[in-house]
């Protein structure tokens, strides 16, 4: 699981019938460093599926793989990132940060 930011979202003119009921969110993965206070890395933006409702700038956990279609289970929905939770805070050990 990584941590992300939704920086837009995905707009389509078809989509499969699966993916009613939610969004299709655009987002930045975060570093340690970056979640420590740290700036902005370069990463490459990715598309996340969304059912609970994140609006840009938000802060979200982000399951990917197998693991992000498992919560649809026995129901098929063709994902690969999935929204698993809206983070409200995040608090990042500057010693541990310091000790890599």
């Amino acid at each position: 699981m990584r941590i992300a930011e939704v920086v837009g979202t995905v707009t389509l003119s078809r989509a499969h019938p699966s993916l009613a009921g939610g969004r299709l969110k655009l987002v930045v993965p975060l570093s340690l460093a970056e979640l420590a206070g740290g700036g902005r890395l370069p990463a490459e933006e990715f598309v996340v599926f969304d059912e609970l409702g994140a609006g840009i700038g938000s802060r979200i956990a982000v399951s990917e793989g197998r693991e992000a279609a498992m919560p649809f289970y026995p129901d098929v929905k063709p994902v690969d990132a999935y929204n698993a939770a809206i983070l409200d805070e995040i608090q990042v050990d500057a010693d541990q940060l310091h000790r890599q």
